[in-house]
């Protein structure tokens, strides 16, 4: 079982922009959706990897697939 990387929460966002997930609210949180489903994301630098590891099970994708967006 692969480990989700440790990084910031801007390259999490960009790295979901890549499969078509568009922000949608920002604030402590970032809200983004891809007509779907909904994830959000803390503002952390960096994000906590097992949260990161929710988020990208919630987004449909596997660690690996999440990887090779970044």
């Amino acid at each position: 079982m692969a480990k989700p990387p440790i990084i910031s929460h801007k390259r999490v966002v960009r790295a979901f922009q890549k499969v078509g997930f568009k922000i949608i609210r920002q604030g402590k949180h970032i809200s983004m959706w891809n007509g779907e489903i909904m994830i959000v994301i803390p503002r952390n630098d960096p994000v906590d990897p097992w949260t990161l590891k929710g988020i990208i099970e919630d987004a449909g994708l596997t660690v690996e697939e999440f990887r090779e967006l970044l």
